[in-house]
This record gives C-alpha cells, sequence and structure tokens, in this order.
C-alpha cells in the first residue's frame, strides 16, 4: 500500500476564508537554510495575498553562507561580500501550506529558493534533494522516507539554560523511560500538546515514547514521498522548540548533549515504482530483497561513507558513534539489527532500510539526499550485495567505519569523485566550506575540558 495521498493542510481558497473572518493575520513564509533551521519572514497575511502569492518574495543569500551564530564567513561562491550580499527570491511552494496552531493568528508556507533570473539556488537543501529525487522519478521510481527524531526534554527555560552555560540543567526524567508508560506520564502534557499541534499543522502523528538518556522522548511520524517528509520534519522540529519554549521548558536534538545516549535521526527509506509497484520488495527471497532491493542497500555500503557529512555536519554529531551505545561505527548491514548502521525491517510493502547514521542534529533534505543518491547508484551499476551481518556489528574487525570526526568526512567528501558527479562541485565546494568553517571555529575555541584538565594540574 503507499501511504494516503496528502491532503492539503491548507488551500489558498482556505487561506483567503480564514483571514476574511479574521482567524488568520500572519503568514511566515520560511525555507530551510544549511543548518536544517527554518529561516524566513512573517508576512501580513493581506500582503501575502495580494502581493507575494503572485510575485513572492525576497531574502538575503548570506543565509546559506553563514555559521550557526549567524556570522558571514569567507569562501562561499554564492555569496559574500565582494559580490554584495544580494538577494534570492522565496518562492512559496503553496502545497506545504498550513496553520501553524502553536501561533495565534498564523499560517505558515515553506519555499524554493531560487536567483531573479528565475534558476535555482542548487546550494539550497530542499534543492539539492530535488535533484535527487528528480533523477530517481527519471528512472521510474519514487523515494518514500520517515524519520524518526528524538530529543532531551529540560525544566528550565531556554534562557535560563543560556544563562547556566547550559550546565546542570534539569531533565524532565531522572531516569531511563524507554518505553515507560509510567516516566512518559511524567511529561504528558508537553508531549500531548506537541502531538496535537502538529496535527493541527498537517502532519500525521503515529506515536510518542520515552528514550534512554534522561528526559530523552521521540515523536513519529508517518512515513511519506521523501520531500512531504523533510518538509514536515524540520517544521516539527522549529515547532516542538516554540512549544517546550510556551510551556517554559527546553528540549535539545543536538546529536550528543552529555556522555549517555545521543539524539538519533534514523531515517527509514523504500524505493517504489512511480505506478506503486514495490520494486524493493521479494517475499520469496530469503532476506526479503528483490534483486533491485539489493542493489539499493548496496549502493549505501558502496557510497554511504563517502557522503557521511551530508547525515552527520557537526563537529558535535561525531561524538554519537560510541560502541554499545546504539548508534552505530561499523558500515554493515544487518536484518531488525541495531548494531549495523543499516537495519533492514518490515516485508512486503513495509520493507525499508534504515539508515542509523544520522542524529538528531541533521539536516533533513541534505541527508535524505544522499540515502537517495547511494540507493539509485547502487541500481544502476547492479552491485552484488553482501551477506547481511550476523551478531554485533561493534566488534567486527574487517568492517568500514563510520568517519571518526567532522575532518575525516570532509576529506571524504571533498575527494568524492562520486559526490562531485552526483551533486555536482558548486554542492560539493559549499558544503565542504560550511565544515571547513565549524573545524577552524572548533579549533579555536578553549572548552570546558581544557580548563578542567589544565588550569591547575598542568
Amino acid at each position: 500500500m503507499r501511504p494516503d495521498a496528502p491532503r492539503p493542510a491548507l488551500t489558498v481558497e482556505d487561506l483567503r476564508r480564514q483571514v476574511d473572518h479574521g482567524d488568520v493575520d500572519t503568514v511566515l513564509v520560511a525555507f530551510t537554510d544549511m543548518q536544517g533551521r527554518l529561516q524566513g519572514k512573517r508576512l501580513h497575511a493581506r500582503y501575502f495575498l495580494d502581493v507575494v502569492l503572485e510575485h513572492a518574495t525576497e531574502g538575503c543569500n548570506y543565509l546559506l553562507a553563514v555559521d550557526v551564530d549567524m556570522n558571514t564567513v569567507e569562501g562561499y561562491a554564492m555569496s559574500s561580500w565582494s559580490t554584495g550580499y544580494g538577494d534570492f527570491v522565496m518562492q512559496p511552494d503553496l502545497s506545504t501550506l498550513r496553520r501553524v496552531p502553536w501561533n495565534p493568528g498564523t499560517a505558515m508556507v515553506l519555499a524554493d529558493l531560487r536567483w531573479e533570473d528565475g534558476s535555482p539556488v542548487v546550494a539550497s537543501p530542499r534543492q539539492v534533494l530535488a535533484r535527487q529525487t528528480q533523477r530517481l522519478a527519471d528512472a521510474g521510481m519514487r523515494a518514500y522516507v520517515g524519520t524518526e527524531l528524538e530529543f532531551i526534554v529540560f525544566r528550565n527555560t531556554y534562557e535560563q539554560a543560556w544563562d547556566a552555560g547550559y550546565r546542570d540543567l534539569t531533565p524532565a526524567n531522572q531516569y531511563n523511560v524507554d518505553y515507560s508508560v509510567l516516566g512518559t506520564a511524567r511529561i504528558e502534557p508537553l508531549l500531548r500538546r506537541i502531538r496535537n499541534d502538529m496535527t493541527g499543522a498537517g502532519l500525521v502523528v503515529e506515536s510518542a515514547k520515552g528514550e534512554c538518556n534522561l528526559g530523552q522522548h521521540e515523536i513519529a511520524f508517518r512515513y511519506d514521498e521523501a520531500c512531504r517528509t523533510c518538509d514536515g520534519h524540520v517544521v516539527y522540529k522549529n515547532g516542538a522548540k516554540e512549544i517546550a519554549a510556551q510551556e517554559g521548558m527546553a528540549l535539545t536534538f543536538m546529536a550528543k548533549y552529555d556522555a549517555r545516549e545521543g539524539n538519533s535521526c534514523h531515517i527509514h527509506c523504500s524505493f517504489r515504482g512511480t505506478d506503486g509497484s514495490l520494486v524493493m520488495a521479494d517475499d520469496g527471497a530469503p532476506d526479503g530483497l528483490s534483486d533491485v532491493g539489493r542493489s539499493f542497500v548496496a549502493g549505501q555500503l558502496r557510497y554511504m561513507r563517502e557522503l557521511t557529512l551530508l547525515l552527520a555536519p557537526n563537529i558535535n554529531s561525531y561524538k554519537r558513534y560510541v560502541e554499545g551505545s546504539f548508534a552505530p561505527t561499523a558500515l554493515r548491514w544487518g536484518r531488525d539489527n541495531r548494531t549495523c548502521a543499516f537495519r533492514l525491517v518490515g516485508h512486503g510493502a513495509s520493507l525499508r532500510l534504515e539508515n542509523r547514521i544520522p542524529g538528531g542534529d541533521v539536516n533533513p533534505y541534505l541527508a535524505t539526499a544522499a540515502v537517495v543518491a547511494a540507493g539509485l547508484a547502487g541500481i544502476e551499476e547492479q552491485l552484488e550485495l553482501e551477506p547481511a551481518h550476523e551478531g554485533n556489528a561493534y566488534g567486527d574487525p574487517d568492517a568500514e567505519h563510520v568517519p571518526t570526526g567532522l575532518g575525516e568526512a570532509l576529506d571524504l567528501w571533498r575527494g568524492s569523485e562520486f559526490a562531485r558527479t552526483t551533486f555536482g562541485d558548486d554542492v560539493v565546494d559549499h558544503y565542504a566550506n560550511m565544515a571547513a568553517v565549524e573545524l577552524a571555529a572548533f579549533g579555536r575555541a578553549v572548552t570546558d575540558w581544557e580548563r578542567i584538565r589544565g588550569f591547575e594540574r598542568l
């Protein structure tokens, strides 16, 4: 079965009626930046309907050329002081129009970025994914994706956490509440509000459950076509933070907050024919995979190491990869084996491959683009699939490993002929510069760890 046909969360006609009745007065036009954050501006609803609907709106192109702190940095071809930091066009994608239940009187629409001449801004994360899904469509297939995004909740406001230097915060749970009904009840009012508000924003909520770290939780949503899933992912991630702030709490999606379990974002993906056919599944095969499915998995194994930068984009991302932590280290695949980087689950229509490499800090468009590109390459090259790994992949001495740091991932990405052929030099160089900027900033930083070890004793 294919997922239910997506119903528009809000049509333009619905929006006009709600504006006329005074129910909506603000429209938020937003896009996803390199770091996976929503950027944009709030428009008066009448102005959106009268002007922006036909002519779009603009934003400074430095928004795809800054670091996490919004500092302008060198090294980006598309945006710099020498080119004057001009504008790009934010073209609303009306299929993403929705109400924002946690902000009164507000609707939201996601935008695609283009230059004034109408050409796409190819380094935009949504465009990076669009190019790969178009290649897949040209091959007669679609990608269906689900993301499982974990977070840690604290009983501190974001302002209190900032003032405390993010130290000595109070987690929402004092013990491991993985699957615990009693433990998750302690924070159910917040989780319930997030679930219900996301439903009101047009997302299809499946479930909520506790996780292993203190105060760690996960809300899961129904899988969908790749871009729609990524759109929902960024709306949810931004909205969950806003709702937590309104409730006097804070939550983090950072990959590794402390020495306990990190926040993962497992990405489930399957390819289907454009007619809905199950091209990856073969229930008569021992592993349930068709020849296409086997080549899809083989493509992940062959190319994901050099594409890891798109799945683990930050210094902190690589601190998740600890043996025995449910974060992968070995690039192996297995049938329902959580020690492997790639876990095959389901049967028939539900068969999909779970990529366990990304953390909660991932940009979903970029990571999904990597998964699609690697899978399509495996199919086109008819790669042979190695046997499924049995047992504990953490102890496999022959397995290739997930890169151990951002520097290693950057070198693999920058030197990848496959990445340059598949994504283009402009995209490779753009995101290589992003990683280089982060490495340079971290190299200049003096950490608490250094002070504690060196203040007196060195």
